[in-house]
């Protein structure tokens, strides 16, 4: 009984560990993608006759889309918390 119970214990720790691996990369991988969008953004801006304007749009979209990540996450937690 007392290896069945660590086995069990063994199991759960390493699939927290895999959870928690699993989120950094993603989120990793989030950072990666915004940078290669904020710098397209950049580069369509120079073309234009208003850069500037179009610079500030695309910071106010990845201000947005950060704001909403971070909504989306922390009532993910909160979910969590509650269990």
């Amino acid at each position: 009984m007392k290896k069945f119970l660590a086995l069990i214990f063994a199991a759960l720790l390493s699939s927290v560990a895999v959870a928690q691996v699993e989120s950094a990369a993603k989120d990793a991988g989030k950072a990666t993608s915004e940078t290669a969008k904020e710098a397209a953004d950049n580069a369509k801006a120079a073309g234009e006759s208003q850069p500037h304007k179009a610079i500030d749009k695309s910071k106010a979209k990845m201000h947005k889309a950060k704001a909403h990540h971070a909504a989306h996450a922390a009532k993910e937690e909160a979910k969590d918390a509650g269990k």
